[in-house]
This record gives structure tokens, sequence and C-alpha cells, in this order.
């Protein structure tokens, strides 16, 4: 395959099944927005088991059998997005190995959420979970059976206000911008925060100071991407509860969710664990896992 097509390109897995039409639009919308190439990946287990339908009389090769599959999606991609090249991507061998080692290459994956609206027979999202763990570049996991209806115009990502990657909050900034969408930035935290010791012990701070504390700290890391986005809505929201509630309740009518990929407290244990999985498979919207080695660590308008 041309490597100049390959660079930079939206890449989106696919199976044989009718809801997969709605991941697919979601990768072509993305590749558009980005002015590059969608790939559209089927992976064939190759050789076909014995006593599979396809394999009585003549055996077709994977390449046909991938071909079949792709072409339904490459050809109605085509026609609603005339402007969008579109690449087959045909592969011998499992899907999420398939769609990892591509991630170097590419500027996004998309996948579907699990069972018939990703790939089949395997529980749990298992692909899409493989592959937003082990991703180089982010992965939109969408839900198959998620309305087609349009939805607030509003991104929504999660944060620690300790450590904030830029390149996780540029990847927001820009899906915003790009939606011409609000982006509300959610922080929640279940930690105890201490004040002055007091004549027994620490003493905890009251649900209103530890309010009040967060939201200064998020507004002063916020600070310099405001700045940088002037005509940008960037609202914020600040909870003392589980990460994960927080995240899912912010999806309901969201545009996208965006969340870092793992960390070690409060938001940061985005490992694909607790939080990350549970909001993977149960928030209200399409879900964006930015892997920590594409977040970056500078400061907003430094170099990397």
């Amino acid at each position: 395959m041309d490597e100049q097509r390959v660079s930079g390109s939206v890449l989106v897995g696919v199976v044989d099944a009718e809801e997969q039409r709605l991941v697919v639009r979601h990768a072509a919308e993305e590749a558009v927005r980005r002015g590059t190439v969608l790939r559209i990946l089927h992976a064939v287990e190759w050789p076909l088991p014995a006593g599979s339908a396809k394999s009585v009389g003549r055996t077709p090769t994977y390449v046909e059998l991938a071909e079949r599959v792709i072409a339904p999606f490459a050809e109605a991609m085509a026609q609603q997005f005339p402007q969008l090249e579109v690449v087959p991507d045909l592969v011998s061998g499992s899907p999420a190995p398939a769609l990892i080692g591509r991630s170097s290459e590419a500027s996004l994956i998309v996948v579907g959420h699990r069972g018939t609206g990703g790939f089949p027979r395997l529980p749990l999202g298992s692909v899409s979970l493989q592959v937003a763990t082990h991703s180089a570049c982010p992965v939109l996991v969408v839900r198959p059976g998620e309305s087609a209806e349009p939805k607030e115009n509003r991104v929504v990502v999660g944060v620690d206000v300790e450590d904030l990657p830029s390149g996780l909050m540029k990847f927001a900034l820009d899906a915003a911008d790009s939606r011409h969408a609000a982006l509300e930035v959610v922080y929640a935290d279940t930690r105890p925060e201490l004040l002055a010791a007091g004549p027994s012990g620490p003493l905890l701070a009251t649900g209103e100071a530890v309010s009040s504390s967060a939201d200064e700290a998020l507004e002063k890391v916020l600070a310099p991407y405001r700045s940088q986005h002037p005509d940008l809505d960037v609202r914020v929201r600040v909870e003392r509860r589980r990460p994960a509630h927080s995240l899912v309740d912010a999806s309901r009518h969201a545009s996208l969710l965006v969340v870092g990929s793992h960390g070690r407290t409060g938001l940061k244990r985005l490992l694909l664990g607790s939080v990350s999985g549970e909001v993977l498979h149960t928030a209200a919207c399409p879900v964006v896992v930015v892997p920590t080695a594409h977040q970056g660590s500078v400061e907003p308008g430094g170099s990397r």
C-alpha cells in the first residue's frame, strides 16, 4: 500500500454486519474533518476453519472474502462523501493485531463497541479494548446501537488537575474546533482533601471548600488553553464523585467523550480497567481514548 496514503489516515475496522454502517460513517466524518484518506480494514481468519460454509466447494481467497465485506461500505461512503478517498485494507489474520500494527501510521482508529457492532464472538468488546490499550494513536469507539439523531454540539474531556497532558487537551480542543462545538472539561475525584491539622489530627475539607479549591486549580491549568482558543466555549465541571460516573453523566447528549489511556490516581487511572472500561461500556456517546505516548507532557505552546 502507498505509504503516503497510509500515513495520517483514518482507519476503521469492519465486519460483515449492517450495524457497521454507523461505525464507518463516524470514521468517514473524521477523515473528512482531517482532510485525509479513509482506510477500511477487514481481517479474515485464514485458512478458513474446516467445515465452515465458505470452505465448502471452491474456497475463495482471503482477498476475495475481505473485498466482499469492504465493498458495500466503501460504495456507501463514496456516495455520501464524494470528496473522500476510500482505500480498502485487506488482512489475513486477527483484527486486533492488524489494527494495532497500523496505529503508528494512522491519525485515528475507529472500531465498534462489541458484538454485532464490532467484531463478532468477542465478548465485552475485546477487540476495541485491545486496540484502545495498545494503539499508538487515538482510538474512537462507537457503540453500534447509538442513535444517529443529532446530539448537543458538545465535546467532553476527562482530566486530572495534577497531570493534564498537552496532547490530550490538544485532541479535545481540535475535536471541539472541528465540530464548532463547546468543550466541557470534567474533573472528578473521590480522594479526601486535607486542610491544616486540628487538635485531633488532620481536618478534611468540606464539600464547598473542596469544590472551590478544585475549581481554582482546574482554571489555573486551563488558562493557557483558554488564551490560545479565545473563541471556543470552554465549560468546567468539577465533582466529588467517582470519575467514571461523572464522565458517563457528562456523555449524555454529547457528541464525543475524550479520555486518556492511563495514569496513577483519580482520572489518571484510565488504564482501560475500572474507569475507562466502565466509560467505554456505558458512555452514551462515542468515546476517544488518547494513548499516553500520544498525549505528551509539554506546556501549551511548547515544542515536543
